[in-house]
């Protein structure tokens, strides 16, 4: 599939990472493009997202530069000023104004930037972009820490009879906590939108994707998503039906990434996913979701192939939604294990096998007769998660 037009990709290695693995991306623009971000909502944050709060939405925008092995945050002074330093050396490698470039940074938490070679890699980054599908994946790969392999969509819309083309990427694997953005993104389309329709769009996919994912439930410093526009397809979208279109579009891409991060979750055996419906909203729906995802004991049910329902109906009952215990239905994986507020007779190693014989799984709760509802994708809970992350910084 194309990739989008108006755009061009590098991913180098600069020894940021101590496994010589690629650790600098650039992603440009060829000429002013429309931006829109996403933020983390913690207020412990690194430098780079007190930057890009400040350059984005944006119709001037150029660049994005992202380092992966360090997250510069809580890094001080030297954070932010290593931060400006990583946007002025890209602004001058492509002769554009710092303010239109953005920054991705992702990595350990409180160590400083080997900025020297942080400006080495941009440098030779800058000298090998291209808009080949070899340079989009090598930036795919660049950006990447504990992930097990890249992560990208690609897609296409028509639109008025005119086709807009969309590719993303995105990183993620663990510290991954709902309410933005709980990963690093970027979406990218050959269409040609405002800042505010190309805001809107984006909160709407994030709002049904990457806000809607969690491994462990900790929020990161360093989370943003942006969308980038080019409008190079010629196509311009802004009528209303349009708009709704072109959001469709880029939030399926959304949640297929979305879906990637806590199916590669550290030491994941298992995506789950958690439908909820029959609240009075959706909002209520969502909160019952995320508890359900949030539980250990039901993580490590999943894990162990254990068809514990009473896990999963007491995390309904704590979620702090007010609901009638008696009206809550429980499936897993199709099988019926709790109805009307009552056990149901089942098969539990049926159920079981099928919880094993399928890294999917699938926990469908309806708790009421409401029009509310929600989903959550999240990983299950491991040894080897533990054991990881144990022992991530030594």
């Amino acid at each position: 599939m194309d990739l989008p037009r108006g755009f061009r990709y590098s991913g180098v290695a600069a020894g940021i990472k101590a496994s010589a693995k690629k650790d600098i991306a650039l992603i440009v623009a060829d000429e002013a493009a429309t931006v829109a971000g996403v933020y983390t909502q913690n207020i412990v944050r690194a430098a780079s997202i007190d930057w890009n709060v400040a350059v984005t939405p944006s119709s001037q925008f150029r660049a994005i530069v992202v380092n992966s092995g360090n997250a510069n945050a809580c890094t001080g002074d030297e954070g932010v000023a290593n931060n400006r330093q990583m946007a002025e050396t890209t602004a001058a490698a492509l002769a554009v104004m710092p303010e239109q470039v953005a920054v991705l940074s992702t990595g350990v938490i409180g160590v400083q930037l080997p900025i020297e070679k942080v400006e080495r890699g941009i440098g030779t980054a800058a000298e090998h972009l291209s808009n080949s599908e070899a340079s989009f994946t090598a930036a795919s790969e660049a950006i990447t820490t504990t992930d097990k392999s890249p992560k990208t969509v690609q897609a296409s819309v028509s639109i008025g009879g005119q086709t807009v083309t969309i590719a993303a990427l995105a990183k993620g694997a663990g510290m991954i906590g709902p309410r933005m953005a709980t990963m690093l993104g970027v979406v990218m389309i050959d269409g040609e939108v405002t800042t505010e329709v190309a805001q809107k769009i984006l909160d709407v996919a994030t709002a049904a994707s990457f806000n809607r994912i969690s491994v462990e439930g900790h929020m990161s410093t360093n989370d943003a998503v942006l969308l980038l526009a080019s409008g190079k397809s010629g196509v311009v979208i802004s009528n209303e039906a349009d708009v709704d279109q072109l959001t469709n579009a880029v939030t399926d891409v959304c949640i297929q990434l979305a879906k990637m991060i806590p199916a590669d979750g550290e030491g994941a055996t298992h995506l789950v996913q958690i439908d909820v419906q029959g609240t009075e909203s959706n909002e209520e729906a969502d909160q019952i979701a995320r508890t359900v995802a949030a539980s250990a004991l039901v993580k490590t049910a999943v894990t162990g192939n254990d068809p514990n329902w009473g896990r999963i109906v007491s995390a309904v009952g704590y979620a702090g939604v007010d609901l009638d215990a008696h009206k809550i239905n429980l499936k897993l994986n199709g099988f019926e294990l709790f109805a009307a507020g009552q056990p149901v007779a089942f098969d539990a190693a049926e159920v079981s096998k099928s919880i094993g014989d399928n890294f999917e799984t699938l926990i469908e709760l309806s708790v009421g007769g409401g029009s509310g509802k929600a989903k959550h994708w999240t990983s299950d809970l491991t040894v080897e998660y533990v054991r990881f992350n144990s022992e991530y910084t030594t």
